[in-house]
């Protein structure tokens, strides 16, 4: 009888033990598989004459949004704007020349979309912070801010993938803190074609969808695999995203030549279109050092609306 039990605890243990050791096993065969492959290429004729010329480039769309079943006239603004970023920090830096081997060059998209849904409005924040020797985007935040309260999310680059840290007013969705690993940011996409479209991932990859997506359909964040086309007709040219699993896609229309400015942009859910914006206007400036009241006729160039 003591044997009898004396076995069936260690037949228990050794079972225990296995599951464990499998488990283990196969997490670290998870860690070890590689990420999406990025394709690196030199920067283009003229990259750093355009960017690095002490300004940055500053464009106006105008947008049809989808809210709450109904579409409404936006307006969106895109900062485009080279900085240095600290690889450790992922923040800018205070001081490039003591940064040292911790400096990254990065291409910064700061995004910003207006629109009224009746008698209230929406601003919705993206930047996205991209290296321009064509490594993963380190950094991404993202704020969703109505009359109802302020969202905000933020993804950083970690080893095989990104941390992706959620703030909500809304109880069932908590302030989650996750990792989506092997995975690269659907808003890199828009960061990568303006530093060389030649480094644009095309066929399968895995995508992490724009957090907007996630926050008009109060979705927790996930990964999903989509097929990633490019096609060339003269001056413009056509980045084409479709979801496998996931009825989204995006498509953005973008200059063949460099600076390759975006023309425009499509993006759908489930057949319908959840955003379109067409460029209206586009400049250089050092819009930092344009606070004074003189400089509101910048707005005029702009044809900004809200």
């Amino acid at each position: 009888m003591k044997y009898s039990i004396l076995y069936s605890i260690l037949t228990v243990m050794l079972t225990l033990w296995g599951s464990c050791t499998s488990k283990s096993v196969n997490s670290e065969a998870e860690r070890k598989r590689p990420v999406p492959a990025l394709v690196s290429a030199p920067l283009g004729e003229g990259f750093k004459d355009y960017w690095y010329q002490g300004k940055a480039e500053l464009s106006t769309y105008t947008v049809e949004q989808e809210r709450y079943g109904e579409m409404r006239s936006a307006e969106q603004v895109n900062i485009f704007v080279t900085e240095d970023f600290s690889a450790s920090k992922q923040v800018k830096l205070d001081d490039p020349g003591k940064a040292g081997a911790d400096r990254v060059p990065v291409l910064k998209l700061n995004a910003l979309r207006r629109f009224h849904t009746g008698i209230y409005d929406y601003t919705l924040m993206q930047s996205v912070f991209t290296p321009v020797d064509g490594k993963p985007s380190l950094k991404a935040t993202y704020s969703v801010i109505d009359w109802c309260g302020q969202v905000f999310s933020q993804f950083n680059r970690r080893e095989n993938g990104y941390q992706a840290r959620l703030f909500s007013y809304f109880e069932s969705e908590g302030d989650p803190d996750v990792r989506l690993e092997h995975a690269m940011l659907e808003d890199e996409l828009w960061t990568r074609l303006r530093i060389n479209p030649a480094t644009l991932p095309t066929g399968k990859v895995t995508l992490i969808p724009s957090p907007f997506f996630f926050r008009f359909r109060h979705i927790p964040y996930q990964k999903y695999d989509a097929d990633v086309t490019v096609n060339t007709t003269g001056k413009e040219s056509d980045l084409l995203v479709t979801y496998s699993t996931v009825p989204r896609s995006l498509s953005i229309r973008y200059e063949t030549a460099f600076p390759h400015r975006i023309l425009g942009w499509e993006e759908t859910d489930n057949g319908r279109v959840l955003s379109k914006g067409v460029l209206k206007s586009s400049i250089m400036t050092d819009y930092w050092s344009r606070h004074d009241n003189a400089s509101e006729n910048l707005r005029d160039s702009l044809k900004l609306v809200f």
